[in-house]
């Protein structure tokens, strides 16, 4: 069924929604959960959550595209569960955090919604002129949470070249937002 369609069903309160885009999308949000949870029943939940989420935000939300809509909901109450359970533990998405920090400003740090909105743009400006190798291991790292590892073996590459363009693509993207004006660490 295509998206404008499961939209619409959102639109009209049609419970048949939530089946369609269980069935659609359901894949996509465990994956992105169980990238950061690793715990199979927690990720079910947040898949569950996510629907549950996108029933109670759409509308007024109508999303540009449904899979990033739904694909964010997963990430973000999978980010919550995760804080909650290693809030003094270390694991390998602390690691993960560390690199990205050096060059993403926290949400909480944002204090006007236009500034949050201009770096976003940046971000996404900066993804597009990359190629799509360079951004989908970027994204897949830092969006996805897969392991260097996972993307090594995925994009038929060594961990250490992996972790070279990552470091790298960090680097471009820290010295591109400094150049567009952003006050970055």
């Amino acid at each position: 069924m295509e998206d404008g369609k499961i939209i619409a069903m959102f639109f009209e309160r049609n419970e048949s929604a939530l089946k369609a885009v269980s069935q659609k999308y359901g894949g996509l949000c465990y994956t992105v959960s169980d990238n950061i949870l690793h715990n199979a029943e927690d990720s079910k939940e947040c898949v569950n959550d996510t629907m549950l989420k996108a029933w109670n935000t759409i509308p007024p939300q109508k999303p540009k595209s449904l899979s990033a809509y739904l694909a964010k909901i997963a990430r973000n109450l999978a980010l919550d569960k995760y804080r909650f359970y290693h809030r003094k533990k270390r694991s390998c998405f602390t690691e993960i955090l560390e690199e990205a920090e050096e060059i993403f400003i926290s949400e909480d740090s944002v204090e006007q919604e236009a500034y949050r909105k201009e770096i976003v743009n940046a971000i996404n400006k900066f993804l597009g002129k990359l190629s799509d190798k360079k951004r989908r291991i970027f994204l897949g790292r830092y969006w996805f949470c897969e392991s260097v590892s996972d993307l090594a073996k995925k994009y038929k590459s060594s961990e250490n070249a992996v972790s070279v363009t990552l470091s790298r693509t960090r680097r471009e993207l820290k010295d591109y937002l400094r150049k567009e004006g952003f006050d970055i660490g």
